[in-house]
């Protein structure tokens, strides 16, 4: 191994361990004079630690620019030469592993529509099957943890020692205000479940427009994610590929000093003692909603007996939208929002259903 390749290596491991660790670059490299201003221009912030950029673009239809291929990873070697940034590029086959690792990236990342299928993981799996290079492993498109958890353990059997997961949201029917909803319980659960695995957020991708861009990673921030992974052009309005959810260096530059940056914990005994009596609290307040759940659904149990007894379905259409309605109102004067309601309240309903059919099973 040459000196420059150890002094990256080096460099690489650095970045991968800083928090907050930040990611830019274009969605898609275009032209080498792109790629090689975009580096210089985020490294004279001082505020990224990695550059990205697409290769290798999968896109939804054909016909639309599905990147510049193999002969654009020269153009991120130079780049890297000129800033000492690590770059890193999405991988979705085993040749294009081979291609990236050729040409010294850095880090690699697996995309949305590649962990949605196994096969595919698979086989980048195999590719990397004895390689030292981290792995950053992106949500599946539609909302299943399974896929996601799927992913991260072929690419760990593969011999994998350094991964990470990106959360770039999910495919949502009647979605409106994201490109991508972030539904960020299913990001908590999976960092709950892999505590150990670096979380960074890409905001680009789930907001799919730079006006709301800030806020989103801003939450993320709120919710103790490792960094953050957004993307950033020259020329954002002229970009060959998704220009909306683009913004310059610069600009980058200045969300990211507008971003409160929070700690996961603070050396203060007054703060622990103060938050331990909270918490406290919330144990004994959830002792008692599972006491009054445990209760409502003993007389869901005597409402599905009276039905059987009457051959009466156990839905009642117009009787859960009295419920909804009702609880909306009061939902709303308790300062509950109507989202959490309607999940609250569909759980609740569901669990009365499940026993009111075992009555009527029985």
């Amino acid at each position: 191994m040459q000196a420059t390749e150890l002094n990256m290596k080096e460099i690489t491991q650095e970045k991968w361990n800083k928090r907050p660790l930040i990611i830019s670059g274009p969605c898609s490299a275009e032209t080498e004079e792109q790629v090689i201003e975009t580096a210089l221009r985020l490294n004279k912030t001082g505020k990224v630690d990695m550059l990205r950029a697409g290769i290798w673009k999968p896109r939804t239809r054909p016909g639309s620019f599905e990147g510049i291929g193999t002969k654009g990873l020269p153009w991120l070697q130079k780049a890297r030469q000129l800033t000492g940034l690590p770059v890193t590029v999405e991988v979705a086959t085993a040749k294009q592993v081979e291609d990236a690792l050729h040409f010294e990236v850095d880090v690699l990342w697996i995309g949305a529509r590649t962990t949605v299928n196994p096969f595919s993981v698979q086989e980048l799996a195999d590719a990397l099957r004895g390689v030292d290079v981290p792995v950053l492993i992106k949500n599946p498109i539609n909302p299943d943890l399974e896929l996601w958890t799927g992913a991260v353990e072929r690419v760990a059997k593969a011999g994998i020692k350094q991964i990470g997961l990106i959360h770039r949201g999910f495919s949502s029917y009647g979605n409106t205000e994201y490109r991508n909803a972030p539904m960020w319980h299913l990001a908590i659960e999976m960092k709950r479940r892999n505590p150990e695995l670096m979380m960074i957020n890409d905001p680009s991708h789930i907001c799919g427009r730079r006006d709301i861009l800030q806020d989103t990673a801003q939450t993320a921030i709120d919710l103790d994610y490792d960094g953050l992974m957004i993307e950033s052009h020259i020329d954002p309005d002229k970009a060959w590929s998704d220009a909306k959810q683009q913004v310059t260096p610069e600009r980058l530059a200045e969300m990211l000093d507008n971003i409160v940056w929070r700690k996961e914990d603070v050396a203060s005994e007054e703060y622990h003692a103060a938050l331990e009596k909270l918490r406290q609290q919330i144990n004994h307040l959830d002792d008692e909603l599972m006491q009054i759940l445990s209760q409502r659904m003993k007389v869901a149990e005597k409402i599905g007996q009276y039905k059987k007894s009457n051959n009466i379905t156990i839905l009642q259409t117009n009787r859960w939208n009295t419920i909804l309605e009702r609880a909306f109102v009061k939902g709303e004067k308790f300062g509950l929002s109507k989202e959490f309601i309607t999940k609250y309240f569909d759980a609740v309903h569901m669990e009365s259903i499940n026993h009111q059919n075992k009555i009527m099973n029985d």
